[in-house]
């Protein structure tokens, strides 16, 4: 496959297979056992926004490959700053590596990276637009803490607005016939194009400001940053800075497996209490980053993952 843009561009069951890929490469990813499936291989980290858990992860799945890393470092010691384009920068990037890993503020960026590029572009985040990868391990998270993916109740909670994380997440969902719960300020409300394709997909959408009120017969509650970065105008920031916060108190009456993600950094939004309760995934969801990019990677430059690895539990 050329390269992940956004989740349409993979099948439900290319999904299954490449979340079948990253269960087996758990014990790679967990440093157990040593596969150098991508020994000779180099990934471009193109970054032109901040990141800590997704440029990280992308270089630990390549480095626990035995690939290497280039990565483009710091936008304001690169030739960017003198004013070379996105085209003639992922041009010379091209010829330097195997796979390039994306992230930039515009959205349509990584699209129109991959029309620029001969190799696969990994789409790391396009401004408020998707960001797949993060998709792929938020789903590699609920089949591991449910079993599956398909039937289940999810609250998606926050910004839904600008959250990108959410953006590709919910059509993911929808695909497998999940329910969908969107809890936000109204400020904060999935943009009417992404509820109208969800519901035009099928999808049972219910759009909501009060996040507690299904807390009880939910099996996952995604919760979000208010993202400061994305405002205009900081006054609309304050009307809606601190709208959820989730406490352990919140969960007394919810289901015995049910889960708290969070694409992270987290601010305020879920309180220290919740991190010692058995709902809490976010750290566990933020690792899964790396075996899932590791299938990913494999995928996207044609290496077969193995049956058996080993090394695992």
């Amino acid at each position: 496959m050329p390269g992940l843009i956004t989740m349409d561009d993979l099948s439900n069951e290319e999904i299954l297979s490449i979340l079948d890929d990253a269960q087996r490469l758990l014990p790679v990813a967990e440093g157990k056992t040593y596969l150098p499936l991508l020994q000779g291989k180099i990934l471009g980290n193109l970054f032109f926004e901040p990141s800590t858990r997704t440029r990280m992860s992308f270089e630990t799945a390549m480095k626990r490959l035995g690939g290497d890393v280039v990565n483009l470092g710091d936008v304001k010691t690169s030739s960017v700053v003198k004013g070379e384009t996105l085209f003639d920068t992922i041009q010379m990037v091209d010829g330097y590596t195997d796979i390039i890993a994306m992230r930039h503020p515009r959205q349509g960026a990584a699209q129109y990276a991959q029309d620029a590029a001969r190799v696969p572009i990994l789409n790391g985040g396009d401004g408020a637009g998707h960001h797949p990868t993060q998709t792929m391990l938020d789903l590699f998270t609920i089949q591991q803490a449910h079993g599956r993916l398909d039937g289940l109740k999810v609250i998606l909670a926050g910004d839904l607005r600008y959250g990108r994380t959410v953006h590709s997440l919910s059509h993911a969902l929808t695909r497998f016939g999940c329910e969908l719960i969107l809890a936000s300020p109204s400020l904060l409300k999935m943009p009417p194009e992404i509820v109208a394709d969800l519901n035009a997909h099928g999808a049972n959408v219910t759009e909501t400001e009060d996040l507690l009120g299904s807390i009880e017969t939910a099996d996952v509650v995604y919760m979000t940053r208010i993202q400061k970065e994305r405002f205009a105008d900081e006054d609309e920031y304050a009307k809606v800075a601190g709208a959820y916060k989730l406490h352990a108190s919140n969960l007394d009456g919810a289901k015995e497996d049910m889960i708290i993600m969070h694409p992270l950094p987290r601010v305020d939004e879920i309180h220290p209490s919740v991190d010692q309760t058995r709902h809490a995934r976010y750290f566990e969801q933020a690792f899964n980053g790396v075996v899932a990019r590791m299938a990913l990677l494999c995928r996207l430059l044609d290496v077969e993952v193995p049956a058996d690895i080993g090394g695992g539990a």
